[in-house]
């Protein structure tokens, strides 16, 4: 188990090393294993990368995303708003006019109905790198056209966590009951489980993940940094 004291300085490295994050603004606390992440940023991006950053970190079993948005740039809702539909109808993944985006005070609230979650993942993706956005909330609701093949979809998705090179699949069971898939195991990081989440996700059919997996960290794990 790694100390607490050494989770932060790697969070910290981490968060320096990224270069779209102002590290110096981000303050990292850690108890047990869970990190808090505070302090204010100009963009909303700037957190959601924070918070990438910091679930890389080996020994990292939870997070708290305390950062403060305030936007350099003071746009209004409805500035925000048209930003955002001329986004979502410039990318290819989302099909037009299915995902609307609802503004109050900065924040996003995407609606709507897509097929597949990487078309939920895109839409999140190109509205939370807009200026004057403090949040955003994907309400976009999954309506897969195919009947899924429980079977089928369970094989597909343990081939793709044995083809990722993030993921240790050996420690990973997949289970499905109708369009849901439930995810059990144990990985060395937080990273690695919002990896393994991924690939559940990029199966067709699927409507929804139940991430169980644990995180641990072996015993034996240590880090020279001299």
């Amino acid at each position: 188990m790694r100390v607490d004291q050494d989770i932060r300085r790697d969070v910290e490295r981490q968060l320096d090393w990224e270069p779209s994050i102002d590290a110096r603004e981000i303050g990292v606390a850690v108890k047990d294993g869970i990190v808090t992440l505070t302090g204010v940023v100009h963009y909303f991006l700037e957190k959601f990368d924070a918070e990438r950053a910091a679930k890389r970190v080996i020994g990292v079993v939870g997070l708290a995303n305390d950062i403060e948005v305030q936007p350099r740039d003071q746009l209004t809702d409805g500035e925000i708003a048209h930003a955002a539909v001329e986004a979502l109808k410039a990318h290819t993944s989302i099909p037009q006019g299915e995902v609307r985006p609802v503004v109050k005070d900065g924040s996003v609230t995407l609606e709507g109905e897509v097929e597949w979650q990487f078309q939920r993942d895109a839409a999140f993706s190109v509205v939370r790198s807009l200026r004057g956005v403090k949040q955003v909330i994907n309400q976009t609701v999954l309506k897969p056209k195919m009947r899924p093949n429980l079977s089928d979809i369970r094989i597909k998705i343990e081939d793709a966590l044995k083809r990722s090179a993030q993921v240790d699949a050996r420690k990973i069971t997949v289970a499905m009951t109708n369009s849901k898939v439930v995810l059990r195991g144990s990985v060395r990081s937080y990273w690695e489980r919002d990896e393994a989440e991924t690939a559940a996700w990029a199966a067709p059919g699927v409507t929804r993940v139940d991430n169980h997996i644990e995180v641990t960290v072996p015993a034996a794990y240590e880090y020279d940094y001299d």
